[in-house]
């Protein structure tokens, strides 16, 4: 292990978890003369860093990567660039034309509406003609013929 490898955040993970677990009463991995573990005054985290220096914690980082992508990137010739620009302008302006149609129909609708309305209110509306009133002014033809 390299301290270069790790970040500054990561080191004071690494340390303080191999700290507890010395202070738990885990094993030390190096061999420290009493001198020197006197000298410490016993702090956990000491010996901690000096397993860490030493590079023999069986600790280990994982880091998250970015999802690899399999798509490769081509490179457009300016012709394709040009052509796939006309297509995209050419898609807007028929999404417009469509959309211009629509609000047209819906007000040659809404004024078919609002004349029939004015129809109703005026009365002009024409009942349908049943066969009885055939029947009645044929009747009413003859007898004014005879």
């Amino acid at each position: 292990m390299n301290i270069e490898n790790f970040t500054k955040y990561e080191i004071a993970r690494i340390l303080g978890a191999r700290a507890l677990q010395l202070a738990m009463d885990a094993p030390v991995l190096l061999k420290i003369e009493k001198e020197k573990l006197e000298e410490i005054n016993y702090d956990v985290l000491k010996i901690a860093e000096m397993e860490f220096e030493s590079g023999v914690l069986p600790i280990t980082v994982k880091r998250p990567f970015p999802e690899k992508k399999e798509d490769k990137l081509k490179k457009l010739r300016k012709e394709e660039l040009e052509k796939s620009e006309k297509e995209e302008k050419e898609k807007i302006k028929k999404e417009q034309e469509e959309k211009r149609e629509e609000s047209d129909d819906k007000k040659v609708e809404e004024k078919a509406k609002e004349e029939e309305e004015e129809i109703k209110e005026e009365g002009e509306i024409m009942e349908l003609a049943q066969p009885g009133d055939e029947l009645e002014e044929a009747d009413a033809g003859e007898e004014e013929g005879v």
